[in-house]
């Protein structure tokens, strides 16, 4: 039922008023007594909240109701408003047909593995601890949530020289940003800042291919940078002054290699980059690799020498500030940075990069096949990691195999540092995986 970020699917398919109430009922049966609320811009978050709500309710549990707020916001609120627990209703950057629910700690941090079996669980067996009629729980609105995410923005940056940023919301739930953006005195120019759960200005996902109006519009003007989020604002992507598209490798790397001195480490999957290890050690500071997904770099950022975490999708943790990934704190980080150091063309190319391939192979049985591969790659290789499909280190490159948490598709990704070898690896790992097919 749960992802690695939570319930995603197609509204009245996999997602349901039915699945939310159940979902609702779960949480508050396993004591979480008081709940914060929120959902992203989509038109079916009303519904599956209120139908969430009333599980949660009926089952004892009292209801803070956020309304339209970040995933960012709602969870910051959890330990703000000394609640046991965060539900945000959204599909982040899947499209607008899907919705979702993500569930979160006081500390900022996602629900575990642990917390999510349990309230699967509960749901598979239809336990839940319906109270009589007096014993409902009560709800009540908290319209300050977005004021005391900017707060703490503020206090966590600061800014003496105002920048010009061009901020793509896209029709999302991150307005938060632009209102700390203009409070720390930049101008900002928003596009996309109507919330509209349609997505009408470009898909929810920020990416290269569909920020085209934020990179023409930051080339055609006088802007510092442009910033762009997804559609609940837990990611963050850039664009330099030039209007070029940071990749998100660089950015993980900028941000880990400003956040990290001597001996601490950074929390990334294992799919990241060597342009990370390299600008890490330029510093005397490493890599603590996880699985894929934010929960796991999360997890792995409550390690004390761990001092910032990240994921090449645009999600960044600051686990002194919170454990969540929170897009318009990354944005206010990444402006405070180029006031500083910039101009952020400058920085990105100060930044090694080496030709990374990434494919997506799909297969049946992907479990099965996954188990061949594992077979197959310990018998022939000396450094393997199976922390999260299987990694293997060559030396002057890596290539590693993993099955997608949610589509039948093994991903393969190899790198190395020059295109030629990248080539080599690549071919050498989509060989393994053929043969495991038969």
């Amino acid at each position: 039922m749960f992802g690695t970020s939570g319930i995603r699917g197609a509204v009245g398919e996999e997602v349901t008023a039915e699945l939310a109430l159940s979902v609702g009922r779960a949480v508050a049966s396993e004591g979480y007594d008081r709940v914060v609320l929120g959902r992203d811009a989509r038109e079916s978050g009303r519904v599956l909240g209120r139908a969430l709500e009333a599980g949660l309710r009926e089952c004892g549990a009292d209801v803070v109701d956020l309304g339209l707020a970040a995933t960012p916001t709602v969870a910051r609120a959890v330990g703000t408003l000394e609640a046991d627990a965060g539900v945000v209703i959204t599909a982040s950057h899947n499209p607008a047909t899907d919705n979702g629910i993500k569930l979160w700690t006081p500390s900022g941090k996602a629900f575990g593995p642990d917390q999510r079996d349990a309230i699967s669980s509960r749901i598979e067996r239809g336990d839940y601890d319906l109270t009589d009629w007096d014993g409902h729980g009560t709800v009540r609105a908290y319209q300050d949530a977005a004021v005391d995410h900017g707060d703490a923005i503020r206090d966590a940056v600061s800014l003496e020289t105002p920048l010009s940023i061009v901020l793509d919301l896209g029709n999302g739930a991150g307005r938060v940003t632009a209102d700390v953006l203009a409070d720390l005195g930049c101008t900002v120019t928003t596009l996309n800042g109507q919330p509209d759960g349609s997505f009408p200005g470009r898909p929810s996902e920020p990416n290269e291919e569909t920020l085209e109006t934020l990179l023409e519009t930051v080339a055609a003007t006088d802007a510092d940078l442009g910033i762009a989020h997804d559609g609940d604002a837990d990611r963050m992507v850039a664009v330099d002054e030039t209007g070029r598209f940071v990749p998100k490798d660089v950015l993980l790397a900028l941000f880990a290699r400003e956040a990290a001195s001597e001996g601490d480490r950074v929390a990334a999957p294992v799919d990241t980059s060597l342009t990370v290890d390299d600008a890490l050690a330029a510093v005397g500071a490493s890599l603590t690799k996880t699985p894929v997904g934010d929960v796991y770099v999360a997890e792995r950022a409550t390690d004390a020498d761990v001092v910032f975490g990240g994921e090449p999708s645009g999600a960044w943790i600051w686990p002194a500030e919170t454990l969540c990934p929170d897009g318009p704190l990354a944005a206010a980080e990444l402006v405070e940075l180029v006031a500083e150091s910039g101009p952020l063309s400058a920085l990105v190319d100060s930044v090694d990069t080496y030709p990374i391939r990434r494919d997506s192979l799909e297969v049946d049985q992907k479990g099965a096949v996954m188990d061949a591969v594992a077979e197959s790659v310990l018998e022939r290789y000396d450094d393997v990691d199976t922390l999260d499909g299987v990694r293997v280190d060559r030396g002057d490159g890596w290539f590693l195999l993993r099955a997608s948490g949610t589509q039948p598709l093994i991903r393969v990704t190899a790198e190395a540092r020059s295109a030629d070898r990248a080539d080599e690896l690549r071919a050498e790992a989509i060989e393994l995986l053929e043969s495991a097919k038969n």
